[in-house]
């Protein structure tokens, strides 16, 4: 299983180019004085949240995770690993990386129940390759990162890839995984990859447009294991479960398994979406995936639209279409994108599982309000969603709701206020968008946006 490169959720939340309602098109980055970058910041303390989820619901998707490949291919058993599970890197990794890999294995132990734990040397059931994004790409130009069964290094990719060893459908146990990620892309990146490509040597090996909150998801919002992930592993490692089983003895299992787990969940209320089609699927990995001509993107966009419409949506999907549309309109017509984002929020305000998903769409309308001058909504726009990103650990996200609003409180004349928020974006850009180079054109972005910048012949 693997990332994609170039994800869509991955992609930068801004662009430089943003037709404006008051100046026209800032046609370059807005130039401004160098600024000595603070130390990275990382997160620390887990905020958990309580899995709304009825435990009916939770047992369809844990068999639709279990059973079946992102393909769409059908497993006929049930495979897991025998615990204790060891888990060792190979390679030379920063201090970050390890940072991040520990309080994964932590709460893996504390919430997932999972008996695992880091060794320094000698065989290990799951080892994590720390390479760089190039050599990934050598073997799988799409991938930013993935998880193969049975092999321990990637020299032994290429021809592995081509026999049975690797074939997951084929697979009735697990012994040897091994994990790629880039140590090379910025620390929140590598981060990501760990978690998701962690989850899926331990547990499920499909993803679910349908989950609202949940990393088992393509469209990469959640990037940071939820208490949902959590849940779905702990129910993965219950003693009722053993590999070779058939789906419908999992399925005979599961109520008790979840009962015991989630006693919340046996009082919450349905909720089961739709399955997701294949033609929205297949339509929205057009669109935001790698090596689509521009036209082609655009047109699968107002595909995956028109099919959620035609289907009567109205989650977290509906939501994404629209904000795939905007994304990929912005550059050409400003009031149709903004339109198309209204509408994402509009959807995605509407439940709680989805307020990171709300984060992101309100980065854009507040890129819209500063572009037009209008500081107070910026910061009415961002203000919610300062303690959301930061409660699911997306720094690249916080960083830039935190220089959207010390644009806005410039636009305001509040310039003491603004050096502060500005300053207290770095430390958390160095970790999200990574190096020093990155993080300035990242301010350079958000500051081409103001007409303040503009008036001041700052472009």
């Amino acid at each position: 299983m693997k990332k994609i490169l170039f994800s869509f959720a991955a992609m930068a939340l801004l662009t430089g180019c943003m037709a404006t309602g008051s100046g026209g098109v800032a046609s370059r980055a807005a130039s401004s004085p160098a600024i000595t970058l603070p130390p990275m910041k990382t997160f620390s303390g887990q905020v958990l949240e309580r899995v709304r989820t009825s435990n009916a619901d939770i047992a369809r998707d844990f068999l639709d995770l279990s059973f079946r490949l992102e393909s769409g291919r059908e497993l006929d058993v049930f495979t897991r690993f025998e615990e204790p599970i060891t888990v060792k890197v190979s390679g030379k990794a920063p201090a970050s990386f390890q940072h991040d890999l520990g309080r994964l294995l932590g709460r893996l132990r504390n919430e997932a129940g999972i008996d695992i734990r880091q060794v320094a040397d000698g065989p290990a059931g799951i080892t994590i390759n720390a390479v760089t994004r190039s050599e990934i790409q050598r073997v799988l130009p799409q991938a930013a990162c993935f998880v193969v069964p049975n092999i321990t290094r990637l020299s032994e990719y290429p021809r592995a890839a081509q026999s049975p060893k690797t074939d997951w459908v084929l697979l009735q146990e697990r012994r040897q995984m091994a994990i790629f990620v880039p140590v090379d892309s910025p620390p929140q990146e590598t981060r990501d990859c760990l978690h998701e490509e962690l989850a899926q040597a331990l547990g499920p090996l499909n993803d679910l447009y349908r989950l609202p909150d949940s990393v088992f998801n393509d469209d990469n919002i959640h990037t940071v294991l939820t208490s949902y992930d959590m849940l779905i592993l702990r129910t993965y490692y219950a003693p009722e479960l053993r590999n070779g089983m058939r789906r419908d003895q999992v399925a005979a299992r599961l109520p008790r398994i979840l009962a015991r787990l989630n006693p919340a969940g046996q009082r919450s209320p349905l909720h089961p979406l739709p399955d997701t089609p294949r033609p929205w699927i297949e339509a929205t990995q057009t669109a935001l995936g790698p090596g689509t001509a521009p036209a082609q993107r655009l047109s699968a966009a107002r595909k995956a639209l028109a099919i959620a419409e035609s289907a009567g949506w109205t989650d977290h999907r509906r939501a994404f279409s629209h904000y795939a549309l905007g994304r990929l309109t912005q550059s050409m017509n400003a009031e149709l994108a903004l339109a198309h984002f209204r509408a994402a929020q509009n959807f995605y305000t509407r439940s709680p599982n989805t307020q990171l998903h709300a984060a992101h769409v309100a980065a854009q309308l507040a890129a819209y309000a500063i572009s037009e001058g209008n500081g107070e909504e910026a910061l009415l726009q961002t203000s919610p969603y300062l303690a959301v990103a930061a409660r699911h650990e997306n720094g690249a996200l916080l960083s830039t709701l935190l220089m959207l609003r010390a644009e806005a409180l410039d636009l305001l004349n509040r310039p003491t206020e603004a050096q502060a928020v500005r300053l207290d974006s770095l430390g958390w850009a160095r970790y999200g968008i990574g190096s020093d180079q990155a993080v300035h054109a990242r301010l350079r972005e958000i500051a081409a946006l103001s007409p303040l910048k503009r008036s001041n012949g700052q472009l």
